[in-house]
């Protein structure tokens, strides 16, 4: 069974940081895309940024410039570091991970981690 362990979720103001991790363990013969999406409540799920094994990024509008997206293939982790917080970055934020099970897969499968917490208020 694939897990995702998230870390690094917290509260802090307006302008602060953040580092959230993502690490993957368990049966999988590759991950291809990585990404972080958040949550906050009474909304929907949006994509906030992705990384692909090449290390090509994506980013919303809103975050871009001040997030940014990375990852250690060796360790099947993932990073989002976020600077320059506001209170509308406020949400539970996911990782996510696309990879083929076995090296037979003819398609991917998707993993979700627990969520992490992030709080930005004054």
């Amino acid at each position: 069974q694939v897990q995702l362990v998230e870390s690094g979720g917290g509260s802090v103001q307006p302008g602060g940081s953040l580092r959230l991790s993502c690490a993957a363990s368990g049966s999988i013969f590759s991950i291809n895309t990585m990404a972080w999406y958040r949550q906050a409540p009474g909304k929907q799920r949006e994509l906030v940024a992705s990384i692909t094994s090449g290390s090509g990024t994506n980013y919303a509008p809103s975050v871009k410039g001040r997030f940014t997206i990375s990852r250690d293939n060796a360790k099947n982790t993932m990073y989002l570091q976020m600077n320059s917080l506001k209170p509308e970055d406020t949400a539970v934020y996911y990782c996510n991970v696309g990879g083929r099970k076995t090296a037979g897969s003819p398609f991917p499968s998707f993993y979700w981690g627990q969520g992490a917490q992030v709080t930005v208020s004054s």
